[in-house]
């Protein structure tokens, strides 16, 4: 699995956001954005990864998609409750795409993993997907769990696919593997389209 590092998806960042925005700014610019005629992508993530969070939405963004992130709801509540919970559930359900940022502390998290349940008993396998980031200099331990799910995976033109044609450089949906160890694949672009 080619994992994307932090480092690859903040200089991913850099590329398209406006460099005088910090990233507070920029999170808070995503909802001002018009939101018609969009895909609509549930992000979950740990609430404390925000530098991770914003180069995430820069490059979902890229693909003229609309992000809903929680804590940029001003319909949530201040403080966490039951009502929380049920406003997740409802805009999980809203929202097209459910794409879990999936980061050593958002694994860890219980709330991402309750997320996670949710999306997964509403949009398996077809709109859901892992996105799986790992800190640099250092192994990504994941969970088992991820196996099932497809994962967005960033492919840099070396690796062949089944049939020994290279994969073009970009970013790509991988789904689980077969019982033969072979994974399907789509660009994120078509994934998201469809």
């Amino acid at each position: 699995m080619a994992i994307i590092l932090q480092s690859q998806l903040r200089q991913f960042r850099n590329t398209v956001r406006p460099t005088n925005l910090s990233v507070n700014e920029s999170l808070n610019s995503f909802r001002s954005e018009s939101k018609q005629d969009k895909v609509t992508i549930f992000l979950s993530h740990k609430h404390d990864e925000a530098e991770n969070l914003d180069s995430a939405i820069n490059l979902l963004k890229r693909f003229r998609v609309n992000v809903y992130v929680d804590w940029l709801d001003e319909g949530m509540p201040k403080s966490t409750s039951g009502i929380t919970a049920l406003r997740i559930k409802k805009k999980i359900k809203e929202n097209k795409k459910f794409i879990f940022l999936a980061t050593e502390g958002a694994i860890a998290s219980k709330w991402c993993n309750w997320e996670l349940g949710y999306g997964d008993s509403l949009k398996y396998i077809d709109n859901i997907a892992l996105f799986p980031i790992k800190n640099d200099y250092s192994t990504y331990s994941g969970s088992e769990y991820m196996q099932i799910y497809p994962s967005i995976e960033y492919e840099d033109g070396r690796d062949k696919n089944t049939d020994g044609d290279y994969i073009s450089e970009g970013y790509y949906v991988f789904f689980p593997a077969d019982n033969k160890g072979s994974r399907k694949y789509i660009t994120l672009g078509a994934w998201l389209a469809r």
